[in-house]
């Protein structure tokens, strides 16, 4: 006899298809596993679920047991922001890095080397790339997450990276529409307010998704900033008129054409919760477009997937949301669930293992300030530290100490830090030039020009102690000093270690 599934059934599996919902631990705790069964569709994972390729292959195969068409997401852009290598740094440069060699070919084959690895552990879907164009300096989240300041050299990347991503099974998603990258606000604290007018959009903003689309990414990513232009009063990922009017309408209608899936940035992000409420916030998102509600980078309990369950059921049930909403919402997320099953079924990319490190090679930039010999015996490391932002945790390393201490044993380090500075720029010198004794001094330093305290105390070591290398892990906006100056276009794993064999000349 067949099962009747009632209205009441179908409501509430829609509203668990929509949610992308994260988790504590390295194995998915039993009640994640009970709302698979229920309709969820979506799992996704952060760098708290990963300890090892092994250990994350064995969870992706624990959540498929669960539910065969699983769609498991992660926000893996290589570069400064991993989490599949998030207690060692990448092995891949991020955006900048390849926007600044601007070989399409190379970021083509970076991307289908990272699919291919989280393919191997049983990603399908990855919240990559960063399509945003970093044109205002002062970001705060964006940075080297962006290919660069150029709308079309930032297209034709985010179009390369989606086809090497895709090529190896793993559905891409260009984020973070309608573009992050001129703000001064990070939408993980605050709401930022974007100015530019419609035409400024299209010229600027629009130009990376329109190739995205056009490269067939199987998804976008909204972002939570406001943009007077487009609408007013609610942002991006809560307004119809930049859903279903800019990204989904027909390019005759002023729109970009977009018929895959639209997923929201984390819903628990300030931008949204502190003025909306999640289950507000939710509800609006459907109903102004979004697909997939992702949620989980803050939020990992079943009270808060059960909450937003609840409040979308209650929204269909009381007309602030349609019913067909949903239910469209719902089929594309099963739709691109059933997408990853199917790309992922063929054979899978070719091993690509030294890939990142030639990128990041061919990233580095040097300028010689002044004549400098290559180190040849143990330096000491300045590291001035900025907090890290919410995108990039603080969990992953990063910096020059450990590759320069392979490659020359009985190398040290400090960080130093704005609080440092705070208590006087000659004293952290003072005390750093004491720990560096008569070992060179290489500093590093993270986006200077966005850091003043930065500056002052780097301008004063390098007053003190002139033959100073310099190392700029973030965006090179400032003017090269030391000698010599280094510019990597990030901090990953793989940009120290091109970093570290540039200044010995050697490598590991």
């Amino acid at each position: 006899m067949a099962t009747v599934i009632s209205s009441a059934d179908t409501l509430t599996r829609d509203a668990l298809a929509v949610l992308q919902p994260g988790f504590p631990g390295t194995t998915a705790p039993d009640w994640l596993l009970r709302r698979l069964d229920e309709g969820l569709v979506s799992v996704a994972l952060f760098g708290r679920n990963v300890r090892s390729p092994e250990q994350l292959a064995a969870l992706c195969g624990q959540l498929r047991r669960a539910r065969e068409d699983l769609l498991v997401a992660i926000d893996e852009e290589g570069g400064d922001v991993t989490r599949l290598e998030v207690r060692g740094g990448s092995s891949f440069p991020g955006n900048l890095a390849l926007g600044a060699v601007d070989d399409t070919e190379l970021t083509r084959d970076v991307a289908r080397e990272l699919g291919r690895r989280l393919a191997d552990c049983g990603i399908t879907f990855n919240w990559a790339p960063s399509a945003d164009v970093n044109s205002d300096p002062r970001n705060p989240v964006i940075g080297v997450r962006s290919f660069g300041a150029d709308p079309h050299l930032v297209a034709r990347h985010t179009a390369a990276y989606i086809e090497g991503l895709q090529s190896a099974g793993v559905a891409a998603c260009a984020k973070h529409f309608p573009g992050h990258g001129d703000t001064a606000v990070d939408s993980h604290h605050d709401l930022p307010r974007v100015t530019a007018d419609l035409a400024t959009l299209q010229d600027r903003e629009l130009v990376p998704f329109r190739a995205a689309i056009a490269a067939g990414t199987r998804a976008v990513m909204s972002a939570h900033l406001l943009l007077p232009a487009v609408d007013p009063e609610r942002p991006a990922t809560l307004s119809p008129a930049a859903l279903t009017g800019l990204l989904r309408a027909p390019e005759a209608e002023g729109g970009l054409g977009f018929d895959g899936l639209i997923v929201t940035d984390g819903i628990e992000m300030r931008a949204i919760s502190a003025t909306y409420g999640i289950e507000r916030g939710s509800v609006l998102a459907l109903a102004a477009g979004a697909d997939a509600i992702c949620v989980g980078g803050g939020l990992s309990d079943e009270d808060t997937v059960l909450r937003l369950r609840d409040a979308l059921v209650r929204a269909v049930r009381d007309g602030e949301l349609p019913a067909e909403r949903l239910a469209d919402a719902a089929a594309r997320v099963r739709a691109l669930a059933h997408w990853t099953r199917v790309a992922g079924a063929g054979e899978g990319a070719a091993p690509a293992p030294g890939i990142g490190l030639a990128a990041a090679r061919r990233a580095l930039r040097l300028t010689a300030t002044a004549p400098y010999a290559p180190l040849t015996e143990p330096a000491y490391v300045a590291a001035f530290t900025p907090l890290a932002n919410i995108a990039v945790g603080d969990e992953t390393p990063w910096g020059l100490a450990a590759e320069l201490t392979r490659l020359l044993p009985g190398t040290g380090t400090a960080t130093y830090t704005a609080d440092q500075a705070a208590a006087g720029t000659s004293a952290l010198v003072e005390t750093l030039l004491t720990a560096a004794g008569e070992r060179p001094v290489v500093a590093v330093v993270r986006d200077l020009h966005r850091h003043p305290w930065m500056a002052d105390a780097l301008h004063a070591l390098l007053a003190a102690r002139p033959g100073t290398a310099v190392v700029e892990m973030g965006v090179p906006q400032a003017p090269p000093q030391g000698a010599p100056h280094l510019a990597t276009h990030g901090a990953a794993r793989v940009c120290a270690q091109a970093a570290a064999e540039a200044l010995t000349g050697r490598t590991a």
